[in-house]
């Protein structure tokens, strides 16, 4: 609790909470249950403290009371909200407060003890007047508009000034006229409303102590810093700012400050976990120096590393009066170049720091020498802790954007389902809110029709542990030729030994690679050859060139002996870009037609599945044509990925293929949302069949053969009534005369599966010459038309 900020007040203040107290005797006289319960004993409790409704003029009194007086104003202050809300009991305008919100408080603690409460800009004469106008439109019925922002400015914990909005909520608030009060006419209010700043003449039509402020009010926070600075900053909302704007306008408050008129301005992000200036915080909108065109770059490739311990990890600004002579004494300076190639002949690089980490670089330079210097460096200190919250704030923003995708693709739950987890979610909270107790109940869809399909990549393992051959064979090979040179150098003794077991790895290679080929390599030159190998300055400096031009092959991203690898995880990249993209697209004419839920997962191919039923949708009942029309939709769209993938495939590094799989499963099963791992699952002891079925399928062989039962460049249909092949031979039977599918269909047994026998398949070539454009060859509503005419 604060004591008042101002001791000459119109009011005697009765700290009361009267009308509180009558309302829950209404409760307790008119309703029924636990609400008129609850009322009966906290009016009860609060019956031996007669002042809560009379009025408290002793502050303290206050902390004595501060038990009953929180009970008594639990409704207004929940707690549910206390760590968010920043709320207090008050007097408008006064110091006086109690009665915080966790928040509040937090906020206060951290401030420290010395923090004097005091609303910014408010000295005693607005004070004063503004506490007679409450009066004049109270109680005279005026309509005096006397309010403007007022602000608290309340220090963290680490000394950086927070600025708060002030809310008072003046609802159980009296004001009663005493003895002392000077009854007031219309020219008296006229006189009033002229004459601002004539304090005598206030504190004479309101003399001191004249009238009676009883009740309380309540006064809320909220934390308008980032407003205050971008007022400080003029105007300009660094980060937010329209594209074009941002950089002038940062510019124009940069060039009066420093008084340059063509002064510029830069920012060059900074990746800690990968120590690297980036340009993405701010993307196009505020240029970088450092960087220029570069997207990325690692520190030490700009700075020496002088310059970077004490701007990266130091955090202490970087002033250069006269670049040429920086660069006269620095020759070896990448800055003093890059900085000379552009024009620029004076420069700061300030370090933008907030809780001990370097979120940037904000790089000021200009066109002469000296006009920027070690001095007028120290002028950053009077915008920097609005800079800093400002990129924060955008580095947060760039953060949540990127979780924003992450949630879209791979954790957000599907619309068509959304609103049964709303509907639940809604349920516990009103629960909540009435003081019930709540679990959230899991959720099922019941009677639900799945659809499965896959496009996998043909060989991709094969291909994967060949590129990985090619790629360790040439680099150990290479080795070995370098430890031969560094022992007929003498340069280490026990190179011959070592290029023996390296010589071992590179048979064992012959042999095939395992699953822990790759890293039981990689640990044993980590391990045993690269601690020598970094001896290089203890080389002649040819050997030593040798040496560095290995470990630059060594890079995953750049180097020539991972160039198998990484054509390898280009090629399922661009296939499973490809086909995931088809899928999305036709996923849309799906859902339009009737809303279900869909899933796909991304492996050495695409796999998706579709559950439709009217739990799902319960606005439009499911049918059987439904269910035809989504098994239709699924084979034409498994058609049309096989045929770009045919196309795509002679681009590649690795000209892959795809088979490509569909299960018909005709029987309704149920699908449960798994909390745990936060994905639907099948539901049931029967329904597990359907699951065996699925995980189990794409390696099964023709029964009594050896042979897959999925092939390159064709679709395998899993079908286990004649029913099911019917209606999918006629889908088969008009993608032929499309010219999409081949004349032949195949049809034979299916191995039996753990558990599971009985199935039968088709399977029918996909072709790849058709002279329609894909758009038009695909033209689904118009196919499905085709088919139920």
């Amino acid at each position: 609790m604060m004591l008042p900020q101002f001791s000459d007040n119109p009011f005697i203040i009765k700290l009361s909470f009267h009308k509180v107290i009558e309302r829950f005797e209404k409760i307790a006289a008119e309703a029924k249950g636990p609400d008129a319960e609850r009322a009966k004993l906290l009016l009860a409790k609060i019956e031996p403290y007669p002042e809560l409704r009379d009025g408290i003029t002793d502050t303290a009194l206050i902390d004595n009371k501060s038990a009953i007086i929180s009970e008594l104003l639990a409704d207004l202050f929940p707690p549910a909200l206390s760590l968010n809300e920043i709320k207090a009991v008050s007097i408008p305008f006064l110091g006086l407060t109690f009665n915080y919100t966790e928040r509040f408080l937090n906020i206060l603690n951290a401030a420290g003890t010395s923090f004097a409460f005091n609303i910014r800009d408010f000295d005693e004469h607005q004070f004063y007047i503004m506490t007679s106008c409450i009066i004049l439109n109270s109680y005279y019925g005026t309509h005096l508009d006397f309010g403007k922002p007022l602000f608290y400015d309340i220090p963290t914990a680490d000394g950086i000034a927070r600025h708060y909005r002030i809310l008072y909520n003046a609802d159980f608030l009296e004001i009663i006229p005493t003895e002392k009060s000077v009854e007031l006419n219309q020219a008296d209010i006229n006189l009033l409303m002229d004459n601002f700043d004539d304090l005598d003449l206030w504190k004479a039509k309101f003399p001191p102590n004249s009238w009676i402020l009883k009740g309380f009010g309540i006064m809320t926070l909220f934390d308008a810093t980032t407003e205050n600075a971008v007022s400080s900053l003029k105007g300009s909302l660094l980060g937010n700012a329209n594209e074009p704007d941002l950089q002038q306008n940062l510019e124009s408050i940069f060039r009066s400050i420093y008084k340059i008129p063509d002064l510029k301005i830069g920012f060059t992000a900074f990746d800690k976990e990968n120590d690297r200036f980036t340009n993405t915080s701010f993307g196009k909108k505020v240029q970088s120096f450092l960087l220029q065109e570069q997207a990325e770059t690692d520190c030490k490739n700009i700075l020496k590393s002088g310059s970077y311990k004490n701007l990266v990890k130091k955090h202490q600004p970087l002033s250069v009066s006269d670049v040429s002579e920086f660069a006269a004494l620095n020759p070896d300076s990448y800055v003093a170049k890059h900085f000379s190639a552009q024009g620029i002949k004076s420069f700061i690089l300030a370090p933008i720091v907030k809780d001990d980490k370097l979120l940037g670089i904000l790089e000021l330079v200009s066109q002469r020498k000296r006009e920027l210097n070690s001095v007028n460096t120290q002028k950053l200190d009077i915008v920097m802790p609005f800079i800093v919250d400002t990129i924060s704030r955008n580095i947060n923003d760039l953060q949540n954007r990127i979780q924003a995708v992450i949630q879209k693709n791979y954790t957000a739950l599907h619309p068509s389902v959304n609103w049964k987890f709303r509907n639940e979610a809604l349920k516990y909270i009103r629960n909540k809110n009435a003081g019930k107790t709540y679990h959230l109940k899991e959720i099922v869809f019941n009677d639900v029709y799945p659809l499965y399909g896959q496009i996998d990549i043909k060989d991709s393992s094969i291909t994967r542990n060949l590129s990985v051959k090619n790629d360790l064979s040439k680099q150990l090979e290479q080795l070995i030729l370098l430890l031969n040179q560094l022992y007929q150098g003498s340069y280490i003794i026990i190179a011959e030994q070592i290029a023996a077991d390296v010589k071992s790895f590179v048979d064992d290679l012959e042999n095939g690679v395992k699953a822990d080929t790759e890293q039981h390599i990689q640990h044993y030159l980590e391990t045993n050859i690269y601690p020598l190998l970094n001896q290089s300055e203890n080389f002649d400096p040819a050997i030593a060139e040798k040496v560095k031009a290995y470990f630059r092959e060594t890079d995953k991203l750049t180097g020539d002996f991972y160039i198998n690898r990484r054509n390898y995880e280009t090629t399922l990249s661009l296939i499973n870009e490809r086909l995931i993209a088809i899928l999305d697209n036709r996923q849309t004419e799906a859902q339009a037609h009737y809303p279900h839920y869909f899933e796909r997962f991304k492996t050495d191919g695409v796999e998706h599945s579709l559950y439709a039923g009217s739990s799902i949708n319960p606005d439009q009942p499911f049918e059987a044509t439904h269910l035809h029309h989504l098994q239709f939709w699924q084979l034409l769209v498994l058609c049309e990925m096989g045929i770009e993938q045919y196309h795509l495939k002679q681009t590649l590094p690795y000209p892959l293929g795809v088979t490509s799989l569909v299960l018909v499963f005709s029987n309704v099963i149920s699908i449960r949302f798994r909390m745990d791992e936060k994905h639907f699952d099948i539901d049931g002891a029967y329904n597990i069949r359907y699951e065996v079925i699925k995980k189990r399928i794409d390696k099964a062989f023709i029964k009594g053969t050896k042979e897959r039962i999925t092939q390159q460049n064709k679709i395998t249909i899993i079908l286990s009534t004649m029913e099911e092949e019917e209606n999918y031979l006629n889908y088969i039977n008009l993608l032929q005369a499309k010219g999409i599918l081949g004349a032949e269909i195949e049809k034979f047994d299916v191995e039996d599966l753990q558990g599971v026998s009985g199935l039968k398949a088709l399977r029918v070539s996909v072709l790849h010459n058709q002279k329609q454009p894909i758009d038009q060859l695909f033209a689904y509503e118009t196919l499905y038309q085709e088919l139920i005419d």
